[in-house]
């Protein structure tokens, strides 16, 4: 074990089995369907959760961050397993209060070394940052030093995607029910974008094809360090990945995973995405 562990939140929409062999520790944010609540990638899984959400009968889900509690017993057990300081990358605090209960955790352990860092986004743009931080801790950097550059990196991430409708951002109280009503009358497909923890649409093209189309001029605007293509229960979505990698040359298709977004995020973007979570060059 690196004498540094990285952890971070289930909105990274890591694979907790992925994760754990990887290094990293995941703290389980909540997802809730109803009356019944679940520790997301714990108590329910990613693919049990899409399977829950599309059913016709299905309540809207509504998320909550994880406990100061649950930060600091998953902290403390990393340093009874011989971890001598922890960086701890979690969801934009924009988006979510996890990243609150993580540093009420941290202070709640004055006597250890613990860093928060705020990724400025969710989803793998999260994954991205922790797998860097895992790298570094390996090559001996002090927990310091990797925070301070998992900050500086944080800049360079930006994530897009393309929404099949507009029904769940205003299920999830994002847009007006006439908003949506006119953009489903307009077969509009909008583009969001996250960056510095700021959700922000960016682009509405008519149909799902134009929207394929921009989405991946925009991915690949800038030179592109790490790459990982986001999605919602999307069928299509290895050929969308096989797109991108036309249009993004030097790039190793070994190391662009695709990835299924979870319960954390899941609900307020609705099945039928694709996107992508983008690391630039520095």
């Amino acid at each position: 074990m690196s004498r540094v562990a990285i952890f971070t939140d289930s909105a990274s929409d890591l694979d907790p089995a992925q994760a754990a062999a990887e290094g990293i520790g995941i703290v389980p944010l909540l997802v809730t369907f109803g009356s019944d609540t679940y520790k997301a990638g714990v108590e329910m899984s990613t693919e049990d959760f899409w399977k829950r959400m599309v059913a016709p009968d299905a309540p809207f889900p509504k998320t909550a961050a994880a406990s100061p509690g649950d930060f600091k017993e998953a902290y403390e057990a990393a340093f009874a397993a011989g971890a001598e300081a922890i960086v701890s990358v979690n969801v934009a605090g924009n988006l979510s209060g996890a990243i609150k209960s993580a540093q009420i955790a941290r202070d709640m352990l004055p006597d250890r070394e613990i860093h928060v860092v705020d990724s400025l986004g969710a989803s793998m743009g999260e994954g991205i940052l922790a797998r860097l931080g895992v790298e570094l801790a390996a090559e001996g950097r002090p927990a310091a030093e990797i925070a301070e550059r998992l900050e500086a990196r944080a800049n360079d991430i930006l994530i897009y995607v393309a929404l099949d409708t507009l029904e769940y951002l205003k299920k999830g109280g994002r847009i007006s029910g006439a908003s949506a009503a006119i953009g489903t009358l307009l077969s509009v497909k909008p583009i969001i974008k996250v960056k510095d923890g700021v959700v922000e649409t960016i682009d509405k093209p008519r149909t799902r094809g134009k929207a394929r189309e921009r989405l991946i001029e925009l991915i690949v605007e800038r030179p592109i360090e790490r790459l990982a293509i986001l999605h919602t229960v999307s069928p299509d979505v290895e050929a969308f990945r096989d797109q991108v990698l036309a249009q993004a040359p030097g790039l190793d298709p070994g190391d662009v995973t695709i990835d299924l977004v979870g319960p954390s995020v899941g609900p307020h973007l609705g099945p039928g995405c694709v996107g992508a979570a983008i690391l630039y060059r520095a």
